[in-house]
């Protein structure tokens, strides 16, 4: 559970970069809240931010899951894949929205590898 752990700490602090980036854009592109209009920099901020907090929302328990009925291991490496896939999203994005693809494909290829090991997991054991 140790290595789950701290893949859910990198998570969580990935978003915690990923959200800060919309209030630096908040500030930068003088967009007071709640107003969710702005210039494309912001917009963009934005949509990272969204479209992380609605993948952890999937992640976080698939990646426990993963963990209790796989192993721990597996459970760590999916999910350090997951966080890195997500990375590489923002970075993406941040750069130009066309360019999200990549990361946004390897994230959601980690998720479905924790949800087959979840049901591989229940099925076997």
């Amino acid at each position: 559970m140790k290595l789950t752990a701290w893949v859910t700490i990198a998570s969580l602090l990935m978003y915690i970069w990923v959200f800060a980036r919309v209030g630096k854009a908040r500030a930068t592109y003088h967009v007071a809240a709640p107003s969710t209009d702005g210039p494309i920099e912001f917009l963009t901020a934005m949509r990272v931010q969204a479209n992380t907090v609605e993948q952890l929302i999937l992640f976080l328990p698939l990646l426990w899951l993963c963990c209790v009925f796989m192993s721990d291991r597996v459970a760590a490496v999916l999910g350090a894949v997951w966080v890195a896939g997500r990375i590489i999203y923002a970075l993406g994005y941040y750069s130009a929205p066309e360019k999200r693809g990549l990361g946004f494909g390897i994230s959601s290829l980690a998720g479905a590898g924790l949800l087959s090991a979840v049901a591989y997991g229940l099925i076997v054991h």
